[in-house]
């Protein structure tokens, strides 16, 4: 999949831009503040690409961390952490269920949007939505996250 229509984003809307993604990577100014900042779309995928790279995505409105961005600016918080039996699942683009879970950032709530990182090295997998809080997330069974993007996805796998 190619990302076709892309424009540079203008200093107001760079601004814009870089308040929102504030509210889910504090550090935005900081570091992509200087950088080249365009929109995208690659099918029904609406993409912000920092200097040429496809680090967030719009979904539901708001942008959020593609798995490439979260490798890339690893931020600190609305992670998910799970074992190793679990990294094949989610690879695949599995939901995220309890038993898998080794830790949750107690300030997830219900219906954001988190990352989910293997407990190993602490790389990111995958995006997903939160069905429950951060401190509910570790437990016996069910489902917890709704995953949204994964590793070799067709989001991973855009061509910008």
């Amino acid at each position: 999949m190619k990302a076709k229509p892309r424009h540079q984003l203008r200093k107001t809307q760079k601004k814009e831009m870089i308040n929102t993604i504030k509210n889910v990577f504090e550090d935005a100014n900081a570091v992509i503040g200087t950088k080249r900042i365009e929109l995208a779309q690659a099918e029904n995928y609406e993409l912000i690409l920092v200097d040429g790279k496809p680090l967030f995505f719009i979904t539901d409105g708001e942008p959020f961390f593609t798995v490439r961005g979260a490798l890339e600016l690893q931020p600190q918080k609305r992670l998910v952490m799970v074992d190793a039996g679990a990294v094949s699942f989610v690879a695949k683009g599995a939901d995220i269920m309890r038993p898998g879970i080794v830790s949750a950032d107690p300030g997830i709530k219900e219906g954001d949007m988190v990352i989910i990182v293997e407990q190993t090295h602490g790389k990111p997998l995958a995006i997903g939505r939160a069905l429950v809080s951060g401190e509910q997330m570790i437990g016996d069974s069910g489902k917890v996250v709704k995953t949204i993007h994964y590793v070799g996805d067709r989001i991973w796998n855009i061509e910008v």
